[in-house]
């Protein structure tokens, strides 16, 4: 085995730690920021968890890392992936409920923005018809 891998592992996990660090620094002030600070915050999160993600999927498909993990690794890590998905899943169900009755609220009211609200109602219609013919589009 190569030094390279052993310095990209290094690397990786001094990477991730620098991220978790900004995060955790950036946490108390976006709380206390405007909507685009979440936004941009919440943004620059999916993108560092997708990239994980991705990295962890490559990690799981590599023939010299899935030989020789020890299960408990592997045990470990579908724990701790599980409670994020169903917890993701939990806050999407409650976050787009919640959020379409408070569209509705809106649109009831008069209070839709009309240079937003005509994408947004012609978005979910093509969402709508696309699952419909067994196409899923993502958000």
């Amino acid at each position: 085995m190569s030094y390279q891998f052993f310095e990209s592992l290094s690397n990786w996990v001094e990477m991730q730690k620098k991220a978790k660090n900004t995060f955790e620094n950036l946490y108390e002030n976006v709380k206390k920021g405007d909507r685009l600070d979440l936004i941009l915050a919440t943004r620059a999160a999916f993108q560092h968890m997708i990239r994980t993600l991705k990295a962890f999927d490559s990690w799981l498909q590599d023939p010299l890392i899935i030989s020789h993990m020890p299960r408990e690794y592997l045990e470990e890590v579908w724990e701790v992936v599980y409670r994020l998905l169903i917890k993701l899943l939990e806050l999407d169900i409650k976050h787009t409920s919640e959020f379409k009755d408070y569209l509705e609220k809106l649109q009831k009211e008069g209070k839709l923005n009309p240079l937003t609200s005509t994408g947004l109602f012609q978005q979910a219609e093509s969402t709508r018809r696309a699952e419909r013919r067994g196409v899923t589009l993502s958000m």
